[in-house]
């Protein structure tokens, strides 16, 4: 037990100082578990030593991992997606899994080996897309979404290969048996009706307490996981639709935030023990398969997904930022290669180069997603073959406009009222095709728009506007609209937002007018107002009425208060 403790101990040092220096160099956490385990593995350095508890920790980070998967596939957010994300995601999962397999074969791989390496390629990682995706603050936009969409419809197909992958554990047979699909039908059936009528009603009981909603929860993910474990030899499946079955839930998202740091904890475990079977004596023979299908799925699904974009009239920007998003193996990729390998469906040289794979396509999907700003202006032009002369994103009428709006947000919200006051033209620009539609809706003059393309800026004739404002906290953004406004327009009043005392600053250097920090606005109204009233209690309940009203109306707008966010895998 004590032997146990120091390696668990080691291991876990070990992560902490090679994330220290994921963290500087900007790489995801995964590359900084997988190289860890590869220096502690008895192939390097000989820390730690793979065994049973090890293996254990391992499985628990896999069912929470999938467990949480499961959380988010709400049947709404499926529906939200579109119609797009799953025309996309069907062609890239067909496309990509058919030139995978086929180059698997070129490679001298067996059918059945090249047949898992195409569904491992084929997928992407749900956390590594999601985690940049937001701190980008691009999850709204409509390349966010699409993408994400794309994503769930991955994980779908996940829950599908899991079946096939448990069911033939022991040898492939086309026969199937009936008490097979007796106890899934049976399974899948309760799981449903629990869902629906029983488990909403358990969860708002069990919410009253934290504590209780924690351990519900995690009982929940191993009761089904263990359920299937006995049925079907596949907990996975069952910790993952433990998860779907609560993502009806008013409480999912709860549920999701204190589940996250037990998988963050022993999800970890599970990246170093692929580390730790990532023999480098075979780095030789393993790198060229590794650096053919790492360059395969960083262009291959870059392409099938800017041409299945393109052909459905999406602009070439909207088109490669999802393609770039989507240029890495998955974690799921990882987990079905471990679990054919295990089973002895595929021989366990295979395991490696899929690791070498993941850690060459998730280093660069994370570089290229970080600064797909940059990259995207250097192949604008060539990748105009991808792009419909008829776009139907955004229909702009040539116009000047007295005002613009960059970003109708919970700053926007409030500034719209005024602009609408003061009975001059104006136009809002937004990123969010659903923001676009509630606008249009209410006969508001809108466009979905992109503040980062200067086509479209130079469309908009923004130079020609007396007041431009952008709620948009992204430096570069503002500082791109700022400077093509300055070059023809030094009269107009530019009002801009950051996050950051420094960003502020050096956007009042470059000529704005005004900065807006939302953080520090509530402390000075607030300061305000006890300067105004001081302890008359009448004039705050009059105050407190105003508030209750907008909040109202924020609510009917599906404004929600932005959360601190957790850093995770």
């Amino acid at each position: 037990m004590l032997s146990i403790f120091i390696q668990i101990s080691m291991l876990i040092l070990a992560v902490l100082v090679i994330s220290f220096v994921a963290r500087i160099l900007k790489q995801p956490p995964i590359i900084a578990y997988i190289i860890t385990g590869i220096l502690i593995s008895p192939f390097f350095l000989h820390l730690v030593s793979e065994n049973e508890t090890v293996q254990t920790f391992s499985q628990m980070g896999v069912a929470f991992l999938l467990f949480i998967v499961g959380l988010h596939l709400n049947p709404k957010v499926i529906k939200e997606v579109g119609f797009i994300s799953i025309v996309a995601g069907t062609i890239q999962i067909v496309f990509t899994a058919l030139a995978a397999f086929f180059l698997a074969l070129l490679l001298n791989f067996p059918i059945i080996t090249s047949l898992y390496i195409a569904f491992a390629l084929t997928f992407s990682s749900t956390i590594i897309i999601t985690k940049i995706l937001s701190d980008k603050s691009d999850l709204e936009t409509l390349y966010g979404k699409i993408s994400v969409g794309i994503l769930i419809l991955q994980d779908i197909v996940v829950i599908f290969l899991l079946l096939f992958l448990s069911y033939f554990s022991k040898g492939f047979s086309w026969s199937v048996s009936p008490n097979i699909i007796f106890y899934a039908a049976l399974v899948i059936i309760s799981l449903i009706f629990l869902s629906v009528y029983v488990l909403p009603s358990i969860t708002k009981f069990v919410a009253k307490n934290q504590e209780l909603l924690l351990l519900f929860s995690i009982g929940w993910c191993f009761l089904l996981a263990s359920t299937f474990f006995y049925l079907f030899k596949s907990m996975e499946i069952g910790a993952l639709l433990a998860g779907m079955s609560l993502s009806l839930s008013p409480y999912h998202a709860e549920i999701a935030s204190k589940i996250r740091p037990l998988r963050d904890f022993f999800i970890v475990i599970f990246f170093v023990l692929l580390g730790m079977n990532l023999p480098l004596d075979s780095i030789p023979s393993i790198l060229k398969p590794a650096l053919i299908f790492s360059a395969f799925v960083i262009i291959f699904k870059l392409l099938i997904i800017m041409a299945s974009l393109g052909i459905t009239g999406y602009t070439k920007r909207t088109s490669f930022f999802t393609g770039i998003s989507l240029g890495q193996i998955s974690e799921f990729s990882f987990i079905l290669i471990a679990l054919a390998s295990s089973l002895g469906q595929i021989p366990k040289s295979v395991s490696p180069v899929i690791i070498l794979t993941g850690i060459i396509t998730i280093a660069f999907s994370t570089y290229a997603m970080i600064y797909s700003n940059k990259i995207f202006p250097l192949f604008s032009k060539p990748l105009s073959i991808f792009e419909r002369k008829k776009i139907k994103e955004r229909e702009l009428k040539k116009k000047d406009y007295e005002f613009i709006l960059f970003g109708y947000n919970r700053i926007g919200f409030s500034l719209l009222k005024t602009l609408t006051k003061l009975k001059r033209r104006y136009i809002i620009v937004d990123f969010n095709p659903e923001t676009v539609k509630k606008l249009e809706a209410k006969k508001i003059v809108c466009v979905y728009g992109d503040a980062q393309d200067t086509e479209f800026l130079q469309d908009l004739r923004i130079d020609k506007a007396k007041l431009i404002i952008s709620t948009i906290p992204d430096f570069e953004i503002n500082l791109l609209i700022l400077n093509m406004i300055r070059k023809t327009n030094n009269k107009s009043v530019v009002i801009l937002t950051a996050h950051q005392i420094s960003d502020a600053l050096k956007l009042y250097k470059e000529g704005a007018d005004y900065v807006v920090m939302p953080h520090f606005l509530g402390g000075q109204y607030t300061a305000k107002i006890i300067e105004k009233f001081k302890t008359r209690k009448k004039f705050y309940e009059k105050e407190k009425q105003k508030q209750i009203e907008n909040l109202k109306e924020r609510i009917e707008e599906g404004h929600e208060h932005p959360k601190v966010e957790r850093q995770h895998i």
